[in-house]
């Protein structure tokens, strides 16, 4: 596994994850959110983003994280792996909002520079509402894709499937059965 894709809700842990397996897996990791927001949170324009998304995606190696669903397909034609953190909205929004509390004035390290941690009512709104207007389709565009997803479906499954994946580039790693 040599392109891995790390999706799922805000604040499920999609960067912290990245990172992780970046080191367990001499892999480069690619934050999304780094490479699509301008200082100041300026979005770039389409068709520079567009011309991004080719460059970071035709790189041989990595890890990427983030959703973007406008780039989705293109990013799926040159996965190995999906990794789904399809977490429930009882860990992820608390956890966003806490992430806000804990870097509110300061840029994240998985964020662009000058891009102060803030309120964005439209942000909550697309996280409260992840599960219902954003999971369903991207799970069919994935689906779609042929590309072999990992779903992790807790921070305890996502931990346990860690633990139990070794290998150079992920040989053996499998997806774990559902918690009870």
């Amino acid at each position: 596994m040599e392109r891995i894709l790390v999706l799922g809700p805000c604040g499920a842990g999609k960067s912290t994850l990245a990172v992780e397996l970046g080191k367990r897996l001499g892999l480069p990791v690619i934050h999304l959110d780094a490479e699509y927001w301008r200082s100041g949170w300026i979005e770039p324009p389409r068709e520079e983003w567009d011309a991004k998304v080719e460059d970071l995606i035709a790189r041989p190696r990595w890890i990427m994280d983030g959703n973007y669903g406008g780039s989705l397909e293109r990013r799926l034609k040159r996965a190995d792996l999906v990794l789904n953190l399809d977490y429930r909205r009882r860990v992820f929004f608390p956890r966003m909002v806490l992430r806000l509390i804990k870097n509110w004035g300061r840029t994240r390290p998985d964020m662009a520079p000058g891009c102060a941690e803030r309120f964005d009512l439209e942000f909550w709104r697309y996280t409260w509402r992840y599960r219902i207007d954003v999971e369903p389709r991207r799970a069919a565009r994935i689906a779609e894709s042929g590309v072999p997803v990992i779903a992790l479906r807790s921070p305890r499954e996502t931990r346990r499937w860690l633990s139990q994946s070794t290998g150079p580039l992920f040989q053996g790693a499998r997806a774990l059965p559902p918690e009870n």
